[in-house]
């Protein structure tokens, strides 16, 4: 007797102990995330308001285009993780023609919280169920959401260069 209630508390704790692992990683997500909208929002404010339409070669986007085509990744992404419907159709921050600092920060930076309030939403075992990324990929959410973050860090590093071109200085990385 003794042994199975040994057993059946060790199994209660083991429960407890994976369930709590398993919620900590949609939380430390969020936290990414979090992390990533403040490192942004620096690279927004370090760009001067006349290198918003900078282009370093003439087929390259814009910043501006940079910045709303990874908003536009944030978005489409994390629809397809989330379950959440997007407030805006797939390319069309990248198309706005207000490309001023203010409205391109807003844009951007509402495009970080619709995924953060969205991730915030689910469950851990929701980042295991599987999605289609665009009508083609076939990954599970939680890889949906890492593609997300990939996606919005290759832009936002992009736009380093950019910065420099404008003569200013772009953020220091910021990691943790």
């Amino acid at each position: 007797m003794k042994t199975s209630k040994l057993i059946a508390i060790l199994l209660i704790f083991l429960g407890i102990s994976a369930a709590s692992n398993a919620q900590s990683s949609v939380d430390e997500i969020v936290k990414e995330w979090e992390r990533a909208k403040t490192y942004t929002k620096e690279y927004l404010d370090a760009m001067p308001e006349s290198g918003y339409a900078l282009k370093p070669t003439p087929e390259m986007r814009s910043f501006a285009q940079q910045m709303l085509h990874l908003t536009d990744g944030n978005y489409g992404f994390a629809a397809a993780a989330t379950g959440a419907k997007s407030p805006v159709g797939q390319g069309e921050s990248e198309k706005t023609t207000d490309i001023s600092k203010a409205n391109v920060t807003k844009l951007v930076l509402a495009g970080y919280d619709f995924v953060i309030e969205n991730v915030k939403k689910m469950t851990p075992a929701q980042l295991n169920e599987t999605t289609k990324l665009f009508g083609r990929f076939e990954m599970t959410k939680g890889t949906a959401l890492a593609k997300c973050f990939e996606h919005q860090t290759h832009h936002r590093g992009q736009t380093t260069v950019y910065i420099r071109l404008a003569g200013a200085k772009p953020p220091q990385e910021k990691l943790f």
